[in-house]
């Protein structure tokens, strides 16, 4: 069989592989603890699910509108005047079957081959390899532990050519947890306003789950709202990954050519998702307060033992559920016949030893780390880290 060779452009994200690969260890009867996926433990809240069983009752069952029902867009506009004070209106909004599918929508829309894509590391394993399937030109500006894993103005100034097309980033930042203060939006901006080719993504996946204080968006900037695309949806703060609905704002011009292209793969997204996305979004925010509450108890628990683990050093992430600890201290040591040479080596390691799941810094742009998620029970995670102390120990 002759494939594509659109194929080896790209790679499978690490983020799923060590997902499926944790499955077959755990269908071998292996007790594997999954630190991998960036999904909430917690249960779709009572009143979202009321609004979905009440779509099916009351036959939501035909094809919706490409762009989402005018009344879930209106239910966003809402919810963006409400938490951002920001001002959009239907024609702005594109609903879409997940947030990958939204950044996929804006990649596939605005980027051609030749165009340069500027992403501060880390970053999302998606993003490079979307730019990667439309033909774009990567460009990653590395961010250190130093700095708050945050690009500064200095470094985007460095980095835009004539050819550059689009910057993509996340706030709350996926792996990091990483959170832009609107100070440093505002000197990101200054930039910006100088190079008026460039796009700007904003993965704001993560808004909810902030444990510093107002999320900032960059499209509180008037001068770059045009410019600005945010992508949001309902998986991180409202526990509904497996409904798969995310959206982008952006202009007009903007969103009906991501509308274009949503046409020709799926179409609308599901309706029953749609329906129960009025509720989430129009309604009470408390589960959602709650789940945040809990994920800040487990991010200082978590911390203090990851700290407290000899080799391991960690920033403190001010939002979203991942600790990303920097490991370089034990590439080079051995257990045995296996050697650990990089982040790759010792996450295999985790998951064939210590029987955890956890994933490679290098997908993400920083092969010095590896990112661990605390989307996970608090029994759970204490068994987990226990084990990596344990394997970790054997190390020499």
């Amino acid at each position: 069989m002759h494939l594509s060779s659109r194929l080896l452009k790209f790679n499978e994200p690490e983020t799923l592989k060590m997902a499926k690969l944790g499955r077959e260890l755990r269908a071998q009867g292996l007790d594997i603890t999954d630190l991998s996926l960036g999904e909430p433990d917690f249960d779709t809240p009572k009143h979202i699910k009321k609004a979905a069983i009440n779509a099916i009752k009351d036959n939501w069952s035909h094809y919706p509108p490409v762009a989402g029902y005018l009344d879930l867009r209106e239910a966003i506009c809402y919810k963006f005047k409400r938490d951002n004070e920001l001002e959009y209106k239907p024609e702005n909004i594109l609903v879409s079957a997940g947030a990958k599918q939204s950044i996929a929508n804006l990649v596939m829309a605005v980027i051609q081959e030749g165009d340069e894509v500027i992403i501060p590391t880390p970053y999302w394993v998606t993003y490079s390899e979307i730019v990667k399937l439309a033909d774009g030109q990567v460009k990653l500006v590395q961010t250190t532990l130093e700095t708050g894993y945050k690009i500064t103005p200095q470094q985007l100034e460095e980095a835009i050519t004539p050819a550059t097309k689009l910057f993509m980033f996340s706030s709350p930042c996926n792996p990091t947890g990483a959170v832009y203060t609107k100070e440093e939006l505002a000197g990101l901006a200054e930039v910006f306003k100088r190079h008026p080719q460039v796009l700007i993504m904003a993965d704001e996946i993560y808004e909810y789950i902030n444990y510093v204080g107002q999320h900032e968006s960059l499209a509180q900037f008037d001068d770059l709202k045009d410019r600005v695309i945010i992508i949001n949806g309902l998986s991180k703060g409202f526990a509904m990954t497996g409904y798969r609905l995310g959206y982008l704002a952006a202009s007009a011009e903007i969103t009906k050519a991501c509308e274009k292209i949503q046409g020709q793969f799926t179409s609308g997204t599901n309706s029953i998702t749609q329906r129960a996305a009025i509720e989430a979004l129009r309604h009470d925010l408390r589960p959602t307060e709650q789940m945040v509450k809990e994920f800040k108890k487990r991010r200082k628990k978590v911390l203090k033992t990851v700290r407290d683990i000899p080799g391991m050093e960690c920033f403190e992430p001010d939002g979203a559920f991942y600790l990303f600890p920097k490991v370089t201290s034990f590439f080079g040591k051995r257990a045995g016949e296996t050697i650990i040479n990089n982040a790759d080596d010792l996450c295999m390691y985790l998951l064939e030893e210590g029987h955890v799941s956890t994933v490679t810094g290098r997908a993400f742009g920083n092969p010095e780390c590896i990112r661990l998620s605390f989307a996970n029970s608090s029994e759970n995670l204490e068994k987990g880290l226990k084990k990596i102390k344990e394997a970790l120990s054997k190390l020499q």
